[in-house]
């Protein structure tokens, strides 16, 4: 910036250059950066940049799906799991399948309308 154009030009001469003589202008006052924004600059950091601080969501180190891993069968291939003695026998409530000897213990079921 030329020197022309500096608000201090038309205060040269004068002692204090309208800064007071005590507080004296110098170095940065508030700080460098986005200090106080915490503190001091609290207002502006609230107006200006809302929710900058704090914290949203879950945060979850080193996430591998390998632990959350599912196995997916749909509905209408339940029946061909089953085995044949439990296909013929005749029950109240239906028939019993367990689902360890297919992998995992758990295994997510999908409707019918769900194409893999």
């Amino acid at each position: 910036m030329t020197t022309r154009l500096k608000k201090n030009r038309k205060k040269r001469g004068h002692i204090s250059a309208c800064h007071g003589r005590i507080g004296k202008h110098k170095n940065h006052p508030g700080r460098r950066g986005n200090a106080g924004g915490m503190h001091h600059h609290r207002i502006l950091f609230d107006k200006y940049h809302p929710r900058y601080f704090g914290k949203v969501g879950m945060c979850y180190f080193h996430k591998t799906m390998n632990k959350f891993h599912c196995p997916i069968v749909n509905v209408d291939h339940l029946f061909l799991l089953l085995p044949d003695s439990a296909k013929s026998a005749p029950e109240r409530k239906g028939p019993l399948l367990d689902v360890t000897p297919f992998g995992s213990p758990t295994i997510k079921i999908r409707g019918k309308s769900q194409n893999l």
